[in-house]
């Protein structure tokens, strides 16, 4: 009979430009390629960077994991989950996703979750979608709820009007 020319092909690949043409009425399935696209395993989060309490750290910290600190930082740092230990100490800006506050913090505080532990003592302003602050917790500076707080130039969240009567 007839067989299919390779020619007229509009875009042959690698394996079958290996393989002679066949004369046969039946085709067997095509077996997988080695470099298909195959779904991977999500990969295990690594655990939290620690910054021991004999630790001081001058300058700027900035991670997409997570960090533990102990000792001192005078510096800002972003992080997606900042645990700051009750020995800790920070001065500058602090942003997160998640903020555990145990320690003592000099400076301003961004965090969509923000926690004030009643160990905590924090000097500075708090800018935060949620807040919670345990009875015993020290905090001098004011408190604002935004939308995004990770966002330096986001506005907070409008007040509701009340609306009138008809």
């Amino acid at each position: 009979m007839f067989s299919k020319s390779k020619i007229n092909d509009p875009a042959p690949n690698d394996a079958d430009a290996n393989k002679p043409a066949s004369s046969g009425h039946t085709a067997a399935p095509a077996a997988p390629k080695q470099n298909e696209f195959k779904a991977s395993a999500p990969k295990a989060k690594p655990p939290a960077s620690v910054l021991s309490s004999d630790l001081h750290v001058t300058g700027n910290m900035k991670t997409t994991g997570d960090i533990q600190v102990e000792g001192t930082v005078e510096g800002d740092i972003r992080a997606h989950l900042l645990t700051i230990g009750e020995t800790a100490t920070i001065k500058g800006e602090v942003v997160a996703d998640d903020v555990v506050i145990n320690g003592r913090i000099v400076g301003r505080v961004r965090g969509l979750k923000v926690r004030l532990t009643s160990t905590a003592r924090v000097e500075g302003d708090i800018i935060h979608k949620t807040i919670a602050i345990e009875s015993g917790a020290h905090f001098e500076g004011s408190v604002q709820r935004q939308d995004d707080p990770l966002n330096p130039g986001a506005k907070s969240a409008p007040a509701q009007k009340p609306n009138p009567a008809s």
